[in-house]
């Protein structure tokens, strides 16, 4: 009997024994679990912190770039042929011009943006033609290796007034993006590895929180690099062209900038004194109507005045007859004793 309680003791401490194990092996598991991912999570942030820092320190820097108005668009400083091909620069160009043959510029602008493997991205345009003042605004995408070709092309379509040009390296920010992209591949990875290992609800679910934030991080962040792969491969060009009637010359002396204020001038009076022909012409219909109200209108008025001419001659009249017409009062005798 007492051997029999014996063995019961036994295996009860056995069982608490066991018990006991299994706790503390599921709280050793479900912590290293949770340190696992805490020190993912941590390596990131840290990773994220250098990336930014050395992005925020290159970004400080002055980017490259040119300001200038010139009629020959063959020469400048910004050609992406030069520049090296790990090198992330970004070109956008600013093209003002004019032109009297308008519909025959603005096909061949279309031909060269074609030619040039491009495409327009918005158009806009407006004007009159029986004016002469019709204008379109151009957004050219055009192939970064074709950036120089097709400014060439577009300035012989039309007379150029002016240019503006600018390059933006973001080669920094690129590789940036980059780096944060295989940090979170990396943890992605490590999450997954982790998931496959799980033993309780609860670590699966703390995995599977990670994994869906990573998830977001990664779909922005590849977002944001096929936005600046677009931006590199295709370069921005902003035309605006404008119908006038007579170009503007390119004057380099005193004398040629002295005809030119001269016939600037005198076109300028002329251009007015058109102007104002039109619009006497194009108000002639009210200009005719005004002076037929007035035509049977002035009889009217003068006869209207007369009568007021007549009623105050008749009251002046009358207040003269009325004074006439008063009796004259008597003397009165002086009562005055001598």
């Amino acid at each position: 009997m007492k051997h029999t309680t014996l063995s019961r003791f036994a295996s009860l401490a056995a069982a608490a024994a066991l018990a006991l194990s299994l706790a503390a092996c599921g709280s050793t598991s479900r912590s290293t679990y949770s340190a696992a991912v805490s020190n993912d999570t941590a390596a990131l942030s840290s990773q994220d912190a250098g990336d930014y820092e050395y992005y925020s320190a290159e970004s400080a820097a002055p980017g490259e770039g040119s300001s200038f108005s010139s009629d020959d668009l063959t020469s400048s400083m910004l050609d992406p042929s030069t520049v090296e091909s790990s090198r992330k620069i970004v070109y956008n160009a600013s093209v003002r011009m004019e032109t009297t043959d308008y519909d025959t510029t603005r096909a061949a602008l279309q031909e060269a943006v074609t030619a040039a493997n491009g495409y327009l991205e918005s158009t806009d345009q407006g004007g009159s033609k029986d004016s002469g003042s019709r204008y379109t605004y151009y957004t050219a995408r055009i192939p970064a290796e074709n950036y120089r070709s097709f400014l060439t092309a577009a300035g012989e379509a039309g007379n150029v007034t002016s240019l503006n040009e600018s390059a933006q390296d973001i080669t920094a920010e690129y590789v940036d993006v980059e780096a944060r992209l295989k940090a979170l591949n990396d943890q992605r990875d490590r999450l997954n590895a982790l998931a496959d290992k799980a033993e309780t609800t609860a670590d699966l679910l703390e995995i599977e929180s990670q994994l869906s934030d990573v998830q977001y991080q990664l779909e922005s962040y590849t977002g944001q690099m096929r936005l600046m792969d677009n931006q590199v491969r295709y370069s921005t060009v902003d035309i605006s062209l404008q119908e006038v009637r007579v170009l503007t010359p390119t004057a380099t002396t005193f004398g040629e900038k002295f005809v030119e204020a001269v016939t600037s001038g005198w076109r300028g009076f002329v251009d007015g004194a058109e102007d104002l022909i039109l619009v006497v012409v194009y108000l002639w219909p009210v200009v005719l109507i005004v002076l037929a109200i007035l035509l049977v209108a002035r009889p009217a008025l003068k006869r209207r005045k007369a009568r007021r001419a007549e009623k105050k001659q008749a009251k002046l009249a009358a207040k003269a007859a009325a004074v006439q017409a008063q009796p004259t009062e008597p003397t009165k005798p002086d009562d005055t004793v001598k």
